[in-house]
């Protein structure tokens, strides 16, 4: 067999039937309780301008300095592909001026992410996302309610080793005394050159660091726990008393942080442990009440998440979950004849319009044929059609488990169609 001249590009991957029903059912199962939770789709291109995530992003992260696919156009504009949802969101959000109606602003998105990491199982160029964020609100309610959405969304999907870890990483009124206290602690240690780069620009970053030798030095660390204002420390009790109340087992980790720069105050990761221990996060996110003026924008306080599609399939694999999502009909009209196939066309197109997931066998095929392509999709019934039956009125309606054959008329195909499904369901 010759092999295909192109493949797909290194650290990437297709999704093919069935897996793409697979992955679909998964967005949708992220996507349906925020829709339900009054959220409303925003849709951004999957390019920005570079100075978006440099300034938003952060420029000491790993995502920045090392993982984004830049390129200058014909233009000559300097444009990076997304590498998280959460900055292009925000923009458009200040450019189409939604921040100057009610708030908050609630919206969730779907899409592809790019970034040049080393690939390996969960951890690849090119990934898919379902993201949510609120703008425009402080209030600790909805840091809860965004975990809580994240949950009930796992849980619908079947996962029971989905666990949230929560933190707080302080706002402006306490982050200046332990950025102080850490920076101390951290220029004491035998550090790489790029390591002690980022002591001096942001110290939370090397907190992130998952080499074991970094972890080990930083043992002893401080933790924001211990500088938190009053303000800070009581918007994160509340967070964990609302998540309390409602059914939602959370994890305190004092030394979580994330890969972006501007998370403030909470700070949450849903991990997974049938993924790798390197990969286990299955989403994560936070509150970033600074980020709208890093870009230019005005005071607009935000939180939000992103939950990983293909890690989600990842985890399910895992636990033995049968994949949701299904590819096949429920009905296969196999005609014997072109008049047949004229017939039979029609009584397709109309099922397919009455919601019923039907097919035809083409191409002329024989009746023997035929059948195992019905026998191939998956469908309960087959509508076959010849010449004797167009010459009687009639079409031969086969249960494709039990083998029970009817003639019926050929006017009440599609009902009786349809009514076959219902008593099969």
């Amino acid at each position: 067999m010759n092999q295909p001249v192109f493949r797909a590009p290194k650290g990437t991957f297709d999704f093919v039937p069935p897996r793409g029903e697979a992955i679909l059912a998964v967005r949708d199962a992220m996507t349906e309780p925020l829709r339900h939770a009054g959220y409303g789709y925003i849709e951004t291109p999957s390019f920005e301008e570079t100075a978006l995530f440099a300034r938003g992003v952060g420029e000491s992260t790993d995502i920045v300095t090392k993982e984004m696919y830049t390129f200058t156009t014909r233009g000559g504009d300097d444009v990076t592909l997304r590498p998280e949802g959460t900055a292009p969101v925000l923009r458009a959000a200040l450019e189409n001026g939604l921040h100057r109606g009610a708030l908050p602003v609630k919206l969730w998105y779907s899409g592809s992410y790019y970034r040049y990491e080393r690939p390996q199982k969960g951890r690849y160029r090119h990934f898919s996302q379902v993201g949510a964020e609120v703008l425009g609100a402080e209030d600790p309610a909805i840091d809860a309610e965004l975990i809580v959405l994240a949950m009930d969304a796992y849980r619908a999907l079947g996962l029971t080793g989905v666990r949230v870890v929560v933190n707080s990483l302080g706002s402006d009124e306490s982050r200046p005394a332990y950025r102080a206290a850490l920076q101390e602690y951290l220029r004491r240690l035998d550090l790489d050159e790029d390591t002690a780069k980022r002591v001096e620009i942001n110290p939370l970053r090397v907190l992130d660091d998952k080499r074991p030798e970094v972890q080990a030095a930083l043992a002893e660390a401080p933790l924001m726990s211990e500088f938190l204002s009053d303000s800070d420390r009581a918007h994160h009790d509340t967070v964990r008393a609302l998540l309390s109340d409602a059914g939602v087992p959370f994890d305190d980790d004092p030394r979580l942080v994330r890969g972006l720069d501007y998370y403030t105050r909470t700070l949450f990761e849903f991990v997974h442990s049938g993924i790798g221990a390197a990969q286990s996060a299955v989403g994560g996110g936070g509150r970033y009440d600074g980020l709208s003026e890093l870009i230019g924008g005005p005071r607009l306080p935000g939180v939000g998440w992103a939950l990983g599609a293909d890690r989600t399939l990842l985890a399910m694999e895992a636990e033995g979950l049968t994949l949701p999502g299904r590819t096949g009909v429920d009905v296969f009209a196999v005609p014997l004849g072109d008049d047949a196939a004229q017939r039979l066309f029609g009584v397709v197109t109309a099922l397919r319009r009455e919601g019923v997931r039907a097919d035809i066998a083409v191409g002329g095929r024989g009746l023997k044929g035929a059948m195992k392509a019905a026998d191939r999709s998956g469908a309960r019934i087959a509508i076959v059609l010849g010449e004797r039956d167009l010459a009687e009125n009639v079409a031969q309606m086969k249960d494709l488990e039990s083998g029970e054959q009817l003639a019926i008329p050929l006017g009440d195909v599609i009902s009786q169609a349809r009514d076959r499904l219902a008593s099969l369901e």
